[in-house]
């Protein structure tokens, strides 16, 4: 059967209106992921730490960005990033939840309070600012939530050894599909991207200078190298605007291969 729905190819990947929140954007993904919902039309609720850092990010992007000192594993400074959607622009329709923490040590001498450290940033804090978002959305019945992930959270992260990391992020995967299924025909989609091997503050200086991390890294991913920051642009604005509305539950693995092999 023909579908004679006019095809609007620019239309698929515009947020032109719409309210994103996004953690973790004082740096690395996170300031990207800013600035790709900022072009892509979006009015951008930017949340981490530094606040300078935030700041510094809205002199140049302008008023579609609005910086929130944020510490996802403060329930009470989670909310006053909501807060600020909704008092300021009455909506939250994007929320991209990218904060995230991680430290290496091996399994049977890792702390515990590094352990739950970890878990409270990456899946914890998550939860809270998802459940906070997700009732303005479900009340809307509207919206998209996009969790980053990892491919540590589909494989072990070997050589390199971080329990906690991989089993923060394995959550974060399994509770994508089971919030993607709850709120499904309330009209929110959840999503994952898992990225492989990037640039940040947690990955530079051990997997992308020169050294045995980078030959490690060129050495296993079937594309040959890590991944640049630009890649992930088309994963988040596929996952927050119309072109995935049939998409919910999925975790979409950005890795160059790396968990296909």
């Amino acid at each position: 059967m023909a579908d004679s729905t006019p095809v609007d190819i620019p239309a698929l990947f515009r947020l032109d209106g719409q309210v994103a929140i996004v953690t973790g954007a004082s740096s690395g993904l996170g300031d990207r992921f800013s600035r790709v919902l900022v072009a892509a039309g979006a009015t951008v609720i930017a949340g981490a730490r530094r606040i300078d850092r935030l700041e510094s990010l809205a002199n140049e992007l302008g008023e579609s960005l609005v910086p929130v000192a944020c510490d996802v594993t403060d329930e009470s400074s989670t909310a006053s990033l909501v807060a600020t959607a909704i008092e300021r622009f009455g909506a939250v329709d994007v929320l991209v939840n990218n904060a995230g923490a991680g430290t290496t040590a091996p399994a049977e001498s890792e702390p515990m309070e590094q352990f739950r450290a970890t878990i409270d940033v990456n899946l914890t804090g998550l939860f809270c600012l998802t459940q906070q978002a997700a009732r303005h959305m479900l009340e809307a019945r509207s919206g998209s939530i996009i969790n980053i992930a990892s491919i540590l959270g589909l494989v072990a992260g070997a050589p390199i050894k971080q329990a906690s990391y991989c089993a923060s992020k394995g959550a974060v995967i399994n509770l994508t599909r089971e919030l993607g299924v709850q709120w499904a025909r309330k009209g929110v989609r959840v999503n994952a991207i898992a990225p492989g091997w990037f640039p940040t503050e947690m990955t530079q200086d051990d997997m992308f200078e020169e050294g045995s991390g980078l030959a490690y890294l060129e050495r296993n991913c079937p594309l040959g190298r890590g991944g640049e920051l630009a890649e992930l642009d088309g994963a988040l604005l596929f996952l927050a605007g119309p072109a995935s509305s049939y998409v919910c539950g999925h975790i979409l693995t950005v890795d160059g291969g790396w968990t296909a092999r």
